[in-house]
C-alpha cells in the first residue's frame, strides 16, 4: 500500500554541507565587518548608516537560513545578497551613493573579497543541493531529463565562476580608482574661519567644513591614525586665520611626517559623515576610541 508521495527533505551530503557552512561563515564575517563599521562611524552618515544596519540584520538572517535549512533557495538568496552588497560598494566608490562617496580602506577591501567568496560558495551550495535531489530520484523515463539538468548545472557552475572572476576584476578596478586616506603635504597652508551652525559659532576650513577635535589627543600628538584618519581626515598644513578666529594656532607632526593644524592645543579634523559645508554630524560622537566635538570659537 502506498502511504503517500510526500518526501521529507534529506540532510545535505558532506560536500553540500561544507559549502553551506563555508558560505554562511563568509556571509557572517561580512556582516560583522559592516557592524563594526556601523558602530565606528557609519551610523551617523545619513541614509548610509541605516543601510549598513539593514545589511547586518539581513546578513545574519541569511546566515541562519543557510545553516538551519536545506533549501537551495536560502543558499541562492545568500549568494545574491553577497553580490548585491559588493555592487553597492562599487557604486559608492565610483559615483557615490546617496551623497556619500566611499574611500579605500582595509576593512572595505577585506569585506569585498569575502563577499565575492561568499557569493561563489553559496551559489555552488545551491547548485549542489539541486544536483543532490536529482541524484536521489529513481531511474526511469526521467533519466534523459536528469542528464539535461546535469549539463545545465555544469553551464551554471561555469557562469558562477565567470561572475566571480568579473566581480574580482571590477573590485580591483574600483580599488585602483578609489581615494585612500587623505594625503598631507608638509608646509602646505590651510585657512581657518568661522561659521554659525545651530546658533553656535564653530571653526571651519576654507570650504566651510566643520572642524572637530578628538578627546584622546594631546597638544603634541594625534591619537587618530590608521583607519580613524580615513573617517576623520586630519586638517594638514600650517594654519592661517581669517578675521573672527580667536585662539592659538599651531601645528604638530603626525606619524609619517605630515603637518597637522591645531587650535588651542587641539589637533583639527573634518568628518567623512559631513556630506557638505556647514554640517556638524560628528559632534558629540563616541567613535574610533573616544569622543569627538566640534571646535567652538568664543567671541
Amino acid at each position: 500500500m502506498i502511504v503517500g508521495r510526500h518526501r521529507k527533505s534529506k540532510p545535505p551530503g558532506r560536500r553540500q554541507l561544507g559549502l553551506r557552512v563555508a558560505g554562511a561563515v563568509l556571509l557572517a564575517v561580512s556582516a560583522c565587518i559592516h557592524l563594526a563599521l556601523y558602530l565606528t562611524g557609519y551610523r551617523s552618515i545619513p541614509t548610509i548608516g541605516w543601510l549598513f544596519l539593514l545589511q547586518v540584520i539581513i546578513g545574519f538572517v541569511l546566515v541562519a537560513g543557510a545553516l538551519v535549512t536545506y533549501s537551495r533557495l536560502a543558499a541562492a538568496a545568500g549568494a545574491a545578497f553577497a553580490l548585491s552588497t559588493l555592487g553597492c560598494y562599487l557604486l559608492a566608490v565610483w559615483t557615490g551613493l546617496f551623497g556619500f562617496k566611499e574611500v579605500r580602506t582595509r576593512a572595505g577591501i577585506a569585506a569585498g573579497l569575502i563577499e565575492v567568496a561568499a557569493f561563489a560558495t553559496l551559489a555552488l551550495a545551491a547548485l549542489a543541493t539541486a544536483a543532490g535531489r536529482q541524484a536521489t530520484r529513481p531511474a526511469g523515463p526521467g533519466a534523459r531529463m536528469r542528464a539535461r539538468a546535469q549539463a545545465a548545472a555544469s553551464i551554471v557552475i561555469a557562469a558562477v565562476g565567470a561572475v566571480s572572476v568579473l566581480a574580482l576584476v571590477l573590485f580591483g578596478v574600483a580599488l585602483a580608482s578609489a581615494a585612500g586616506a587623505p594625503a598631507a603635504v608638509a608646509g602646505a597652508g590651510v585657512t581657518l574661519k568661522t561659521a554659525t551652525i545651530g546658533g553656535v559659532t564653530v571653526l571651519t576650513n576654507a570650504d566651510d567644513r566643520t572642524l572637530y577635535w578628538f578627546a584622546p589627543d594631546t597638544p603634541t600628538a594625534s591619537a587618530c591614525t590608521g583607519s580613524c584618519a580615513v573617517y576623520w581626515p586630519p586638517v594638514t598644513g600650517s594654519p592661517t586665520a581669517e578675521p573672527g578666529v580667536t585662539g592659538t594656532l599651531s601645528t604638530i607632526t603626525r606619524p609619517g611626517g605630515a603637518v597637522q593644524a591645531t587650535y588651542d592645543g587641539h589637533p583639527l579634523y573634518t568628518y567623512i559623515g559631513d556630506s557638505g559645508p556647514r554640517q556638524a554630524r560628528g559632534n558629540d560622537l563616541d567613535l574610533n576610541g573616544g569622543l569627538w566635538y566640534e571646535v567652538r570659537v568664543s567671541g
